[in-house]
């Protein structure tokens, strides 16, 4: 009598671990990452990472629809007290996403799916900056009238 063949099935454990962890979506840290790959891009240290292409992949996919559309237009500032406003904005939110370590969208978005405690944190700190910032503008718009 023949014996039936035995089959074996091998699990492989993985030979590499990914040298880089899991990141969420936010654009804190890609736009400077962005910046430091556009500088050394050819430097091999350096690598295309998947925030860096979204960034890439955001400003180029706007520009496409607005040209496509015929929507494209330029922009700029007011006056030059409204150019002061927007960098020290812009200040203030760079500072405040790497504070929070995640801007808007890393925090309330995949953080509060997380459930994560500091992402709860930065999330109504965010709304509280957004509320005071409002009344700020309304109590300087006031007092100009």
């Amino acid at each position: 009598m023949a014996s039936s063949p035995k089959i074996r099935i091998r699990c492989r454990k993985p030979t590499s671990v990914p040298d880089r962890p899991p990141e969420s979506l936010t654009y804190v840290g890609p736009v400077a990452n962005a910046l430091e790959w556009l500088q050394l891009w050819t430097d091999n240290s350096t690598k295309l990472s998947f925030g860096v292409a979204v960034v890439g992949g955001t400003l180029l996919g706007s520009f496409t629809y607005a040209i496509l559309t015929r929507n494209f237009r330029w922009e700029s500032f007011a006056s030059a007290g409204d150019t002061r406003n927007h960098i020290i904005g812009g200040i203030l939110m760079g500072f405040g996403g790497v504070t929070a370590m995640g801007c808007t969208i890393g925090q309330g978005i995949t953080g509060l799916s997380t459930l994560a405690v500091g992402s709860f944190l930065a999330f109504f700190s965010i709304i509280a900056g957004a509320a005071a910032t409002m009344k700020f503008q309304y109590w300087h718009m006031l007092k100009e009238a």
